[in-house]
């Protein structure tokens, strides 16, 4: 198994999941797990920290780099690609959206041509962003994408380079998209971090507009649950939405996070930024027909994830740069 941006959020955590949860057998996984990851900010070596060594081999490169990707997985000759490597954060995106395009598309278009020239399954991992808003309802993996973001957009287009490459050339390739993701070695910048970072700095939360934007909340780790699932059981070409059904609004989330703290609440109202979708929502009947299902309640999670960062202040006042800290809101 090879996967990109294992030293990011989600990639990390996935990783550590595998670890602490497979055997090294062949109805299981191989280990160790190939890991490829640049270290840009949103990634950090800490994020791994403990990890078996013999389970976990670390290489520094960036997926925009095409020689090297494909030297990698030539020479380590994966059966399954993961690519969870993206620029992420759809304030950065809107700021400057040349970074965005560069990762996200030709990353992983470099990725995709690898897969294909050495026959190696891949999974992109993709966002409910990609669909754009919706006040009622929810998506379905057959909806078309109206991406509202830089972003989102560069996903979406990464997404359909991906299913691009399973019609032309018949790659092994399936797409996942999941919604908001929250749990431990968030990267402070996002909105449940920033909360509680915020909180116990006795510093104001930044809420956009009215605060009444809603995302639907899924742990890390059932969503690494999820993605593993797609990797064993899911059908090459398809889509796979992964949620919990656990929708939010902005104040909601801050309210809930400062009540666990037992914390005074600071809020503060900034203007909205622009495209700043109302809504977003999907339908995961799919996956959970291949016998996945969230096991973990939002509030449990959240009190968990609370737990984690203020127990682990070493971790974020290493990363806690002014311009993460700063009075401006999250993704």
């Amino acid at each position: 198994m090879l996967v990109t941006g294992g030293m990011g959020f989600i990639g990390s955590n996935f990783i550590r999941y595998i670890v602490e949860n497979k055997k090294d057998d062949e109805q299981e996984v191989k280990f160790p797990i190939i890991n490829v990851d640049n270290l840009s900010y949103g990634s950090h070596p800490d994020n791994l920290k403990g990890i078996d060594e013999t389970k976990h081999k670390f290489i520094y490169a960036d997926i925009t780099d095409k020689e090297k990707i494909e030297e990698i997985i030539k020479q380590h000759k994966p059966e399954i690609i993961i690519n969870f490597a993206a620029q992420s954060h759809v304030d950065r995106s809107i700021k400057d959206p040349t970074q965005f395009v560069k990762t996200n598309v030709l990353g992983t278009l470099n990725l995709l041509e690898a897969a294909r020239k050495y026959d190696t399954r891949f999974i992109q991992i993709g966002t409910d962003e990609e669909y754009g808003e919706i006040e009622k309802g929810s998506f379905t993996e057959n909806d078309k994408l109206t991406p509202s973001s830089p972003y989102s957009a560069s996903k979406a287009s990464a997404t359909l380079l991906t299913l691009s490459y399973v019609k032309t050339y018949s790659l092994d390739a399936i797409v996942t998209r999941t919604s908001n993701n929250f749990g431990p070695r968030q990267y402070p910048e996002k909105l449940i971090p920033k909360t509680i970072i915020r909180t116990l700095l006795n510093l104001p939360i930044p809420v956009y507009g009215t605060g009444k934007n809603v995302r639907d909340w899924i742990y890390v780790e059932d969503n690494c649950e999820a993605i593993y699932t797609v990797a064993k059981k899911g059908k090459k070409g398809e889509i796979y939405n992964i949620s919990a059904n656990q929708e939010k609004t902005n104040l909601e989330i801050i309210k809930e996070v400062v009540k666990i703290m037992n914390k005074e609440e600071k809020i503060k109202f900034v203007e909205d930024r622009p495209g700043h979708d109302i809504r977003y929502s999907i339908n995961s009947q799919k996956i959970r027909g291949l016998g996945w299902e969230p096991k973990h309640t939002f509030q449990e999670a959240l009190k968990k994830t609370v737990e984690w960062y203020i127990q682990n202040e070493w971790w974020w006042k290493k990363i806690l740069t002014p311009e993460v800290i700063a009075e401006t809101p999250w993704k």
